[in-house]
């Protein structure tokens, strides 16, 4: 009984609760659940989960640059490092005005030209003319790693800079010229996926596209390398033939456009903020060639054209050849030629023991009797002189990239005891228009008499002023013309530094007349000087180059009798004048023989010319100028 009164008096009083207490009907139903509140986590697991999601997101992106855009991002990023950071802290520390926020964020768009920019400003001062040396020596180091880091096309660009190194601090005159060195292969499994991307095959095997194919490349370059293979085809006469398999690194054509995307904005930033320069106007002309030499097909066309051209010049026709290329084995990506064996021009040993000048190491009776050559190195040098001045002059067709590695000397097949020149390499070449020819032989006529007219109306056509550096750097020998000479020597570092950029400002005094060939037949130019050089000057590379020069004038398309008539009493003019060059050449040679023969260091007519270069460009121009930037 007292039970069933508890039980009844609960359940009234809970009524009672419940329709008492009506607003609190939520808590009370809570409260007979009695839940329990979750434990919060702890601030380490907090950020022990960051960090993982934070460490999955980074490998997601990574997976990704490196697999689709050829790490592209991550490239760029190591250029555009400390974007906001650098240019915020510099606002901040130069006082930069915030309507010039924007415009000095961009100048911090780089991690280097970042760096460049910022020491730039701070350092290169009057007060501070002692360190600019050393300014220049980190600019140099900075650069020179961006460009070695990033690889690729950064190399290409590079090696644009390097060609035009003489003009800048001899700092980056030496870091640049290693941008030359052989760049690291890729392993053998990224070139099979690059024949199976093409092909739809792999390089060899049962189904393969060869029947032999080496894995390791004979030869690495910036966008490319080379590997030897065996066609399954035999030739006429049953002979295996051995080609060239020129395979593009599958990496490059993914950074392509962002590379040149960051060249852009590096010229961009060189002529509005660091050095105030016209630079940027040669940014769509290289950029577009830089695309064009990943286009395998153009090459083998370009190889083609090349060919043609020689074929139709009987002063070449036997002298020079092209490799043969195979159009049904190659695409964009993997480009197919004949394989030659001989010695590149540059191992100057081996041409030598080619051409008769050294004698070849002793080898056991049983061994073969290696090859000697009848002309010398002379031969060599002048075949290459006339090749690439018949290019500009005649053909308006020019070969950009002559280097020594891109050029085998072998036996002749048909006469094996002359010499042949072989010309590898074409993936960069500039068309030039009949009126630049003219002009330029034009300008390479008055350069040889001389006459500061001629050399200044063709500079003011093309927009050029400075006429005796105009004439110096097309020579690449010391020419002045009159006028008060600077006494640079007694310059601080920053006035020489300063009067250098004034001094090239006035150079380039209107960049939309400038031809853009001239960038890259400069360097052809350059190169060719240099292999030259190397051999101790066997030719008059001048001498020989205004020849073919002058004499395109007097054969150019379109002349009336009258107008040949005077070119060719012209000519005959600049014959005579040119005499003298060739006296010089000689004495300079018997000099350079008195001294061998004494057992002395002997220099060739390059070397001399060089030196007084050196000096002629120190004195009048406050440049500093090394040797490697006169070997191409």
């Amino acid at each position: 009984m007292s039970f069933l009164c508890s039980r009844l008096v609960r359940s009234h009083t809970i009524a009672f609760a419940t329709r008492t207490h009506i607003p609190h009907q939520r808590h009370f139903s809570s409260v007979k659940a009695f839940p329990t509140e979750p434990t919060p986590p702890s601030r380490p697991w907090k950020y022990t989960r960051r960090a993982v999601y934070a460490a999955l997101g980074i490998g997601a992106f990574w997976i990704v640059d490196r697999e689709y855009i050829g790490s592209a991002i991550t490239r760029n990023m190591r250029t555009f490092w400390t974007v906001r950071v650098i240019s915020s802290w510099s606002c901040a520390f130069l006082a930069v005005p915030p309507s010039m926020e924007f415009e000095f964020l961009i100048l911090g768009l780089t991690s280097r030209c970042s760096m460049i920019a910022l020491d730039y400003k701070l350092n290169f001062k009057p007060e501070m003319s002692e360190g600019i040396p050393a300014l220049h020596e980190r600019v140099a180091e900075r650069v020179y790693d961006l460009f070695t880091s990033n690889g690729g096309l950064y190399i290409k660009i590079g090696q644009a800079f390097a060609n035009n190194a003489a003009l800048m601090p001899r700092p980056m005159q030496e870091k640049f010229s290693k941008l030359f060195d052989d760049a690291p292969q890729v392993p053998y499994s990224v070139v099979k996926s690059v024949f199976e991307a093409e092909f739809g095959k792999p390089p060899t095997g049962p189904d393969g596209v060869f029947e032999e194919f080496e894995e390791r490349a004979a030869a690495s370059a910036s966008i490319a390398q080379v590997h030897r293979a065996k066609l399954r085809t035999r030739t006429e006469d049953g002979r295996d033939q051995w080609v060239a398999v020129k395979i593009q690194k599958p990496d490059v054509s993914k950074q392509v456009e962002w590379d040149l995307g960051a060249f852009r904005i590096v010229m961009w930033i060189y002529e509005k903020y660091l050095f105030d320069m016209p630079v940027y106007f040669v940014v769509d002309f290289i950029s577009d060639h830089l695309r064009r030499e990943l286009d395998f097909k153009l090459e083998m066309a370009n190889a083609e054209k090349t060919a043609e051209f020689v074929a139709a010049e009987p002063r070449l026709a036997e002298k020079v050849y092209i490799p043969k290329v195979f159009p049904e084995l190659s695409t964009k990506k993997v480009m197919v030629a004949e394989w030659i064996d001989g010695v590149r021009l540059s191992d100057r040993k081996g041409i030598r023991q080619l051409m008769g000048e050294e004698d070849y190491p002793q080898q056991s009776s049983s061994s073969p009797t290696p090859v000697k050559l009848k002309g010398g190195v002379e031969s060599i040098m002048r075949t290459m002189v006339e090749l690439f001045s018949a290019q500009i002059f005649d053909w308006g067709w020019v070969h950009c990239d002559p280097h020594p590695g891109n050029i085998i000397i072998r036996p002749h097949p048909r006469h094996p005891t002359t010499p042949q020149f072989v010309l590898l390499d074409h993936g960069l070449y500039v068309r030039v228009t009949a009126d630049f020819q003219q002009q330029y032989a034009t300008l390479w006529k008055g350069l040889m008499t001389l006459d500061r007219g001629v050399v200044a109306g063709v500079a003011g056509e093309w927009g050029i002023g400075a006429p005796d550096l105009f004439a110096s750097a097309t020579l690449m020998r010391p020419v002045k013309f009159g006028g008060a000479q600077e006494n640079f020597e007694e310059m601080t570092e920053y006035e020489r530094s300063v009067r250098m950029k004034e001094t090239l400002r006035t150079f380039l005094t209107d960049t939309d007349k400038i031809p853009k060939p001239l960038i890259f037949i400069g360097r052809n130019m350059r190169i060719v000087q240099g292999n030259n050089q190397s051999f101790g000057s066997p030719v008059n590379r001048i001498q020989i180059t205004g020849y073919w020069a002058s004499r395109s004038l007097t054969v150019a398309p379109g002349l009336t009798i009258i107008e040949r008539l005077k070119e060719y009493r012209s000519y005959i003019v600049f014959l005579v004048v040119t005499f003298s060059i060739d006296v010089a050449f000689w004495v300079s040679k018997m000099r350079q023989w008195a001294r061998l023969w004494m057992g002395l260091k002997s220099e060739g007519f390059e070397d001399e010319l060089e030196r007084t270069m050196r000096g002629f460009a120190k004195s009048n121009f406050g440049l500093d100028i090394t040797s490697e930037a006169f070997q191409g």
